[in-house]
């Protein structure tokens, strides 16, 4: 493991990385915008993605997504990451993997696996372009950001006028050199599940996570369940049914029960939010749900209908 990068400057964090990648791989800047760090160590290797910019503001250790994650199972990693809200639309970048490509760098590895999450979802199903039979695996993607194709796309104006129609442009194309797809999504999220509709082909595993919005990863971290997701994933072993076994956690994860509780608000049904809410009061506190109780039971008794749980007519 590496020691936190979080305290040094830009320039002290730059020469460690090179020291890093000195070690065992390679640490590259590709142009000004993105750099690149390499740890060769097992046959497998895991190509990540993610904005730099987001890990800088958040504190952390400054290394890619799920560096030392990767690095306790012994595999090896390729971390990309972005400066600025690039969707990896570089043309330094994109010579980088046409590189890797031509010199054979992925065909040293038994098993190759491209992740990443909403702008790193992108680039991750874009990239695997670079390396046939890989798996991917993206959260929450966008499969472009070219006005033309997705018109209905309101999010990201920052990165609406950059070229999404050169190589590695059109991310469901460019996946379908891939093995296999693990798409996880929000189908009740109109942007996500308009993109994710986008992707196809029967190697495609759309993995559906209802009420847990665009931030899906952070949710299965919160919840506990991101690891052996990620590891199933990666090694092959995650099928729709061990995923979905794994995601009743979210039963007893707050931010999706209020996300549910919102939900039931705007149904306007009292008898439903009125056992919703004293289904989750009868094992935690909340103001907010105990708030929505008392206001559901007033409505059930204005109407003259039995609260659930009370004995006897209201």
């Amino acid at each position: 493991m590496n020691r936190d990068l979080s305290a040094l400057s830009r320039d002290e964090w730059r020469q460690e990385l090179i020291r890093i990648g000195d070690e065992g791989g390679f640490f590259r800047e590709l142009g000004t915008q993105h750099t690149a760090l390499h740890v060769r160590a097992g046959d497998t290797l895991v190509v990540t993605f993610e904005n730099l910019d987001h890990v800088f503001e958040h504190g952390g250790s400054r290394l890619p997504w799920g560096f030392d994650f990767i690095r306790s199972h012994g595999w090896s990693i390729l971390g990309l990451m972005a400066h600025d809200w690039t969707w990896y639309r570089d043309a330094a970048v994109h010579d980088f993997f046409d590189m890797l490509r031509d010199e054979g760098f992925f065909e040293q590895f038994s098993r190759v696996v491209f992740y990443g999450a909403s702008m790193g979802g992108y680039a991750a199903a874009a990239f695997s372009a670079a390396a046939p039979g890989a798996t991917v695996i993206t959260i929450s993607p966008q499969a472009t950001l070219d006005k033309t194709v997705v018109p209905w796309e309101t999010r990201y104006s920052k990165a609406w006028d950059r070229d999404f129609n050169d190589r590695y442009g059109y991310a469901p194309d460019c996946a379908m050199a891939a093995e296999r797809v693990y798409l996880f999504h929000d189908p009740l999220a109109p942007l996500d599940a308009g993109h994710a509709a986008l992707f196809h082909g029967a190697h495609v595993t759309r993995l559906g996570c209802r009420m847990m919005g665009h931030r899906i990863a952070s949710a299965m971290q919160g919840m506990g369940v991101l690891k052996p997701v990620i590891e199933g994933a990666i090694e092959g072993t995650l099928s729709e049914t061990e995923f979905y076994r794994l995601l009743r956690k979210r039963r007893e994860f707050t931010r999706y029960l209020k996300e549910l509780l919102q939900r039931l608000d705007q149904r306007g049904n009292p008898w439903l939010m009125s056992v919703f809410c004293q289904h989750y009061l009868a094992t935690r506190r909340g103001p907010m749900f105990r708030k929505h109780l008392n206001a559901a039971n007033a409505e059930l008794l204005r109407q003259g209908r039995k609260v659930p749980g009370r004995k006897g007519a209201p």
